[in-house]
């Protein structure tokens, strides 16, 4: 399985939601906190156009918000 990414927050619901929803499913994941690393935002916004988290990038498809049915079909081919 290729590497998953999640971009989080200290204080995002969603973000625990989204992390939560990974470890139940046994998709083991890399977590980057852009609290930790605001130079971070950039790339998202570049990636996405979007700003807000989460954000999951899953083999080179991106899923912003905290949406399971588009969280399995980023592993689909």
């Amino acid at each position: 399985m290729e590497p998953v990414t999640v971009y989080t927050t200290n204080q995002c619901v969603y973000c625990v939601m989204l992390k939560n929803f990974l470890l139940d499913q046994n998709i083991p994941f890399k977590e980057i906190n852009v609290d930790q690393n605001p130079r971070i935002v950039q790339k998202l916004i570049d990636m996405t156009g979007k700003m807000g988290v989460p954000q999951i990038e899953i083999n080179g498809k991106w899923v912003v918000g905290y949406d399971p049915n588009q969280i399995m079909k980023a592993f689909e081919n």
